[in-house]
C-alpha cells in the first residue's frame, strides 16, 4: 500500500490525514488519525443523473464498527453490526447538515460520503468524521464550495474552563457545562449541535469566536494539500430553460404571486402554485427526454419565491403573513386537562405549529440502556418526536423512524436534560413523546414548549422551565452587511431563507442550540445578534407558560407509580438481594413490586397500591441492626426446656432464657408460651458474633400473670 501523511495540529492535538490507495475506486477518500482514533471517509458521485429523483441527491452514511473499541456485541447468533445507533444516525445527520449547502443544488448525479470509524481513541471520531468528510471532497473531483473545518468547545462542571477538540463520550454528556460543536469556513459558521447548562448569550457567542479560530486551522491545512495533489473538479452543465416556459409562467403563474403570496395563507399559496407550475410542465413537456426540462423549469419556481421572500424582507421589512420582523405568532399553552389516566400533559401553540406531549413515569428498572460503539451508559430522560403526515396536510406511510424524527427528538432531550432533578431527589425514569399534530414552522422548538408543559403538569420538579424558538435570515447575496432576521420563522421562510437558528433555554441562560443553513455559511456577528434576539422571543413564550402553570405540581399523577427509597450499608447488599437472587425476588412477588439496588447501597422500590411501602418495610426490618435496650414485637418459634427463641422484624431470632420470660419462677416455659404466640421482647444482649439475647419481663413485666 502506498501512502502519504500529513500532520497538523488543531486545539492542541495532532491529526494526521493518511492518502493512500485503500479506498483507490471512490472518487475521494482519506484516514484521518489523532490520539488513536482513526475514522476513513470516502466521497462518489455516481456516473449517470439522469435518473434523478427530482432533488440534490446526497446521501450521508455514518459507520459504527464494534471492533473499533475492541468490542464482540450483538445477540448470541448474530454478531454483525445491525441497524445504526441513535448516535451514529445523528453524526449523520450532523455530517449531511454541515456539507449539504455547499453543493450547487443543480447537480442531478447522486453523491454519496460514507465514514467508517475504524477506531476509537482519546480524539471524538463524530468531529473527526466531518473533517475528514470535508477533506475527501476537496479533495475529489466532485464539485463542492468546501473546504470546512469542525471543532467541539466544551466545558467541565469540575473546573469551568473552555477547552477544544476534548472528547465526550456519549453518555457521559451531563458532566459538562457545554458541550458545542461548531462547522464553518471562511469566518462563518454553517452548522451548530449544542447543549449547555443555562450559557448566557454573551459566553456562547465568545465560543463561535473561539471554535471559528481553530476552524480557520483545518481550512488551511486542507487548502494547503489541494495546492499539492487535488483533483480538478467536474463540470456538470446547468440546463437552461426554454423562453417560451418563462413567458407561460410570466403570465399565468407570477400574477398569482404577487397578489397572493404574502397573505395569512402564504404556506397555503406556495402549495397550490407549485401544483399549479407540475401541472403546466405536465402539459407542456410529455416525453421522457424532456426531465432536466422540467427540472431546470420546476428550479426556475423555487428561486423566483426565493427571490421574492428575500426581497421583501431586504427592502421593505415584510414577511409572507404580514408580520413583524421580530413578532412571535399568537402563543397557546395548556398544562393537563387531556385525561386523568395520563401521568402528565402539555399542549402547546405558535401559530399554525401545534404540539402534543405526554408524559410517562416509571421506576429505575424502566431507563434504557444505551450501548454502542463507544460506551454503554443509561438514559432516565428520553423524549421521543413523531411527525405524521396529517401534520402537513399530507398522506403518507405511518410509523418507522426517519433521521429528522430522531434528530428532533433529540434536540428537545438536549434542551430539557440541564433542568431534569437529579435520580437521587426524583428517582423516576421520565419519558415524553410529543406529537407533532400541525406544522407550520419549528415543531422541534414547540416541543421543547408542550414538553415543559407535560413534565411541569405531572410534577416532575425540574429546575425552571424552557422554551425554544427559532430565528430565521434574509441575507443579500452581494452585501454581506446587507441582511434581515426573523423571529419565528414558519414553512416558506425556513424553506427560502438562509438559516434556521434553534435556540432553546431559560430566563437564565441557553440549553439547546441547533444551526442549519441554506447558505455557505453565517457571520458569527449575526448569529450573536440572533442570539438576542432568539432571548427576547423566549421570555415572551415563557411568559405564556408560566402563566398557564406558575410551578410544577406539587404531586404526581396517582396514576404513576411511587417510588420509595431506603439506604442500606454496601455488605447489607448481598443479604438482601439472597443467593440467586432469592430474598429480593421473594420481595418482589410478594408486593408486587420493582426494586433497584445501586453499589452504593441507595434502594429504589417502585410499586402501587401499598406495594413499595411494604416492601420497603420488609427491607428495613432485614436490614435492621438491633442493639441493647431496643424493644419489638415478635413471634415465638421454637420452645425449648431453657427458653424460647422468638423471631422480630423480618427474620433476626434471640433467645429468651426461663429466667427471662417473667418477674415471678417460671418452672417450664410450655407452661405458659406455645409456639406461635406474639410476645414483646427487650434486647438484653448482643455477643460477639452477633447473637441476640431478649427478655419479655423487661418488655412488659405485667404480660404474665402467676397463677392463683
Amino acid at each position: 500500500m502506498q501512502s502519504k501523511e500529513y500532520e497538523v495540529e488543531i486545539g492542541g492535538k495532532k491529526i494526521v490525514a493518511m492518502f493512500s490507495d485503500l479506498a483507490d475506486q471512490a472518487n475521494g477518500s482519506v484516514i484521518l488519525k489523532s490520539e488513536g482514533t482513526v475514522v476513513m471517509a470516502t466521497a462518489v458521485i455516481s456516473k449517470d443523473g439522469s435518473k434523478n429523483l427530482g432533488f440534490f441527491n446526497l446521501t450521508v452514511e455514518y459507520l459504527e464498527k464494534f471492533y473499533a473499541t475492541g468490542k464482540i456485541l450483538g445477540g448470541q447468533y448474530n454478531k454483525r453490526e445491525g441497524r445504526p445507533s441513535d448516535q451514529a444516525i445523528l453524526a449523520a445527520r450532523m455530517i449531511d447538515r454541515t456539507i449539504r449547502p455547499l453543493f450547487d443544488q443543480h447537480i442531478k448525479n447522486a453523491v454519496q460520503v460514507i465514514i467508517t470509524v475504524i477506531a476509537v481513541g482519546n480524539t471524538d471520531p463524530k468531529a473527526l468524521g466531518i473533517n475528514a468528510a470535508s477533506i475527501a471532497l476537496h479533495m475529489s473531483d466532485i464539485p463542492w464550495n468546501g473546504p470546512i473545518g469542525a471543532v467541539q468547545i466544551s466545558k467541565t462542571k469540575e473546573d469551568g474552563t473552555l477547552k477544544v477538540n476534548h472528547y465526550i463520550p456519549s453518555g457521559d454528556e451531563a458532566v459538562y457545562e457545554l458541550d458545542l460543536l461548531v462547522c464553518g469556513k471562511d469566518k462563518t459558521i454553517n452548522m451548530i449541535e449544542a447543549m449547555s447548562f443555562e450559557l448566557s448569550e454573551d459566553e456562547m457567542g465568545k465560543c463561535f469566536d473561539l471554535a471559528s479560530t481553530e476552524i480557520t486551522k483545518w481550512e488551511d491545512f486542507q487548502k494547503k494539500l489541494y495546492a499539492d495533489f487535488g483533483k480538478e473538479k467536474l463540470s456538470f452543465i446547468k440546463t437552461k430553460i426554454d423562453e417560451d416556459i418563462t413567458a407561460i409562467f410570466n403570465e399565468k403563474v407570477k400574477p398569482l404571486l404577487d397578489e397572493k403570496l404574502f397573505s395569512r395563507d402564504s404556506k397555503k399559496v406556495s402549495y397550490e402554485v407549485e401544483a399549479l407550475w407540475k401541472d403546466i410542465l405536465k402539459e407542456k413537456y410529455k416525453d421522457s427526454e424532456d426531465d432536466k426540462k422540467i427540472d431546470a423549469a420546476e428550479d426556475y419556481l423555487h428561486h423566483y419565491l426565493d427571490s421574492m421572500f428575500h426581497k421583501m424582507a431586504l427592502e421593505k421589512g415584510a414577511r409572507a403573513d404580514g408580520r413583524a420582523i421580530d413578532e412571535v405568532r399568537q402563543l397557546y399553552a395548556k398544562a393537563g386537562g387531556i385525561s386523568e389516566v395520563l401521568h402528565g400533559s402539555g399542549i402547546f401553540y405558535r401559530g399554525e405549529t401545534h404540539v402534543l406531549s405526554v408524559l410517562a413515569l416509571g421506576g429505575p428498572e424502566d431507563m434504557q440502556t444505551v450501548q454502542g460503539m463507544e460506551s454503554e451508559s443509561k438514559k432516565r430522560f428520553m423524549h421521543h418526536y413523531n411527525f405524521p403526515p396529517y401534520s402537513g396536510g399530507e398522506t403518507g406511510r405511518v410509523g418507522g423512524l426517519n433521521r429528522r424524527e430522531m434528530g428532533h427528538g433529540f434536540l428537545v432531550e438536549k434542551a430539557l436534560t440541564p433542568v431534569i432533578p437529579e435520580k437521587i431527589n426524583f428517582p423516576y425514569t421520565i419519558r415524553v413523546v410529543s406529537e407533532s399534530t400541525a406544522s407550520n414552522g419549528s415543531t422541534s422548538q414547540a416541543s421543547i414548549c408542550a414538553t415543559t408543559l407535560a413534565l411541569m403538569d405531572g410534577g416532575v420538579p425540574i429546575k425552571t422551565p424552557v422554551a425554544g424558538i427559532s430565528i430565521g435570515l434574509m441575507a443579500d447575496e452581494k452585501d454581506v452587511n446587507k441582511y434581515v432576521l426573523l423571529t419565528d420563522i414558519q414553512g416558506p421562510e425556513d424553506h427560502y431563507g438562509d438559516m434556521d437558528f434553534k435556540v432553546a433555554g431559560t430566563k437564565d441562560g441557553i440549553t439547546a442550540i441547533q444551526l442549519d443553513v441554506k447558505v455557505d455559511g453565517v457571520q458569527i456577528k449575526i448569529l450573536k445578534e440572533a442570539l438576542l434576539r432568539a432571548k427576547t422571543a423566549r421570555m415572551q413564550i415563557l411568559e405564556t407558560i408560566t402563566k398557564e402553570i406558575v410551578a410544577p405540581r406539587a404531586n404526581i399523577s396517582p396514576n404513576a407509580p411511587k417510588i420509595l427509597t431506603v439506604k442500606i450499608k454496601k455488605d447489607q447488599i448481598g443479604m438482601v438481594i439472597g443467593p440467586g437472587g432469592k430474598n429480593i425476588n421473594e420481595i418482589r412477588e410478594k408486593t408486587n413490586t420493582e426494586i433497584t439496588i445501586e453499589e452504593d447501597g441507595t434502594v429504589f422500590v417502585t410499586g402501587k397500591n401499598g406495594g413499595a411501602e411494604e416492601a420497603v418495610k420488609i427491607i428495613e426490618e432485614m436490614t435492621h441492626e438491633y442493639k441493647v435496650g431496643d424493644t419489638a414485637e415478635g413471634v415465638v418459634v421454637k420452645l425449648m426446656d431453657f427458653g424460647a427463641f422468638v423471631r422480630i422484624g423480618h427474620d433476626t431470632e434471640g433467645l429468651v432464657h426461663v429466667s427471662e420470660v417473667a418477674p415471678f419462677r417460671v418452672e417450664k416455659v410450655s407452661d405458659i408460651i406455645k409456639e406461635g404466640d406474639r410476645v414483646p421482647v427487650k434486647i438484653i444482649k448482643v455477643d460477639e458474633r452477633g447473637r441476640l439475647n431478649f427478655s419479655i419481663k423487661e418488655a412488659n413485666k405485667d404480660f404474665f400473670k402467676p397463677k392463683a
